[in-house]
């Protein structure tokens, strides 16, 4: 019976992997030659957490109840629960393999932590606190990778910095480590399912995408980073070939990523155009952009005139403050489906600095999930589909930013990842991805 192994390239973009660079990657060419490859749609919204989750529970993100990494905890303005591994209601591919009898090694996943007992071996992933946590099941083989890399890393450290010479060589590192981990792993223990995520890809795209990108308006043809994001991808590529030799022979290999990626135009601060619109009440202006939160916290904000607030990221989170609903929600249930429609409406008209219309995309979410779990939020917006983040400050010069407001940031997610499969049909949605290992194991069952 052959085995099963999926190494994740959290961000990896197909774009890049089948276009760009394809001529120079050898060894995943090589994998493709009896298999297929191509776009994978991602979750709405296309990001980290909850998209690798998705993937493995096949469940969309209104199932699982996880909108982001900070979702609202309960209606109150200031609650915010951090998704993690206990809040997981639906049953990740490796625990149904683990029933029927079959052994997995689980090495970086994002929402893995905290870890879980598995039939098998399990690494959490870079939203483990620090190395100093019990960061392994079982306990002991944390001992067995120190033995093996030294000290492990699970992330880099404020990849949102201008020292790019740290962060390139810090991503080296990381990358470095985690595949020896692997190797370690997949010879050394016994397994039939292997995944792997290493989290390179997106720390790389987000420091260095202006260097790589010549229509990027920070581009700069001269810099000496010009070529980092190429060259990390044909790391990748010989540490990928490096591995694979290591499968036992036959092994169904599978190349995934979470989200693609684009150039980040700018960002939309949020609640400066919710402000503007007379939807959003503070009791007084800061005197330099601040952060919604620390503006809630300190009670800065008139609910009693408030109609919606929003929170940054990737994309936009909005919120309604609904009567009997909210703490002190001004506006009526009956009127609340009306008000979302006008938003819909206003964000979606929304221009830059020069009046051409961005293109944002705005959706309710019982429209978009199959169910509706914990708290979403009453919209979720793609500002420029995504080619514009959502800047959750308040204080800002103008509703139009060319800079992000928590730290350099060259560019946003785009909806599509990438996958490849060295047999057979590769999955065209992140939800098939579950379905397509468990019809590996059936079919040898």
């Amino acid at each position: 019976m052959n085995n099963f192994a999926i190494i994740g390239l959290d961000c990896a973009d197909p774009k890049l992997m089948f276009e760009e660079f394809w001529e120079d990657l050898p060894n995943i060419r090589k994998l493709a030659e009896g298999g297929s490859y191509g776009p994978l749609q991602s979750t709405i919204p296309p990001i980290t957490v909850p998209a690798w989750m998705s993937m493995m529970t096949g469940k969309d993100p209104g199932t699982l109840g996880f909108y982001g990494f900070r979702n609202r905890k309960d209606y109150s303005y200031d609650s915010v629960f951090f998704a993690n591994s206990r809040l997981l209601k639906h049953e990740p591919v490796w625990d149904t393999l683990g029933k029927k009898g079959y052994k997995s090694i689980v090495l970086g996943v994002p929402l893995t932590y905290p870890p879980k007992p598995i039939n098998g071996y399990l690494v959490t992933s870079f939203l483990t606190p620090s190395i100093e946590s019990n960061y392994t099941y079982p306990k002991e083989l944390k001992e067995e990778i120190k033995s093996w890399v030294g000290k492990y890393m699970l992330d880099v450290e404020n990849f949102r910095t201008e020292d790019k010479q740290r962060i390139l060589d810090e991503v080296y590192e990381m990358t470095e480590k985690r595949f020896e981990v692997a190797k370690h792993l997949v010879t050394e223990k016994e397994w039939n399912f292997f995944m792997m995520v290493e989290m390179g890809p997106d720390r790389l795209h987000h420091a260095f995408w202006a260097y790589h990108d010549p229509t990027h308006f920070k581009h700069d043809p001269t810099s000496p980073f010009r070529t980092a994001i190429k060259d990390y991808y044909i790391y990748l590529d010989k540490k990928i070939g490096e591995l694979v030799q290591y499968f036992p022979e036959d092994t169904t290999v599978m190349l995934v990523s979470d989200h693609g990626i684009q150039k980040m135009e700018g960002g939309i601060a949020i609640n400066d155009w919710l402000t503007e619109k007379g939807y959003l009440v503070l009791k007084e202006k800061p005197e330099k952009p601040t952060r919604i939160g620390k503006l809630i916290a300190e009670n800065k904000i008139d609910w009693s005139k408030t109609k919606a607030w929003g929170m940054g990221g990737y994309y936009g989170r909005l919120f309604i403050n609904v009567k009997e609903r909210e703490p002190e929600g001004i506006v009526p249930k009956e009127e609340y489906e009306d008000f979302r429609n006008q938003l819909i409406k206003e964000l979606e008209a929304i221009t830059d600095e020069h009046g051409n219309n961005i293109g944002t995309k705005a959706f309710k979410p019982e429209e978009v999930y199959s169910e509706i779990n914990n708290i979403a939020p009453d919209l979720i917006i793609y500002f420029g589909n995504l080619t514009w983040r959502s800047m959750g400050s308040v204080g800002n010069p103008s509703i139009w930013t060319h800079e992000n407001d928590t730290g350099p940031d060259d560019a946003n997610h785009a909806q599509d990842g990438m996958v490849l499969m060295n047999k057979g049909q590769v999955p065209r949605k992140i939800y098939e991805v579950r379905d397509a290992v468990l019809r590996h194991f059936e079919e040898r069952d």
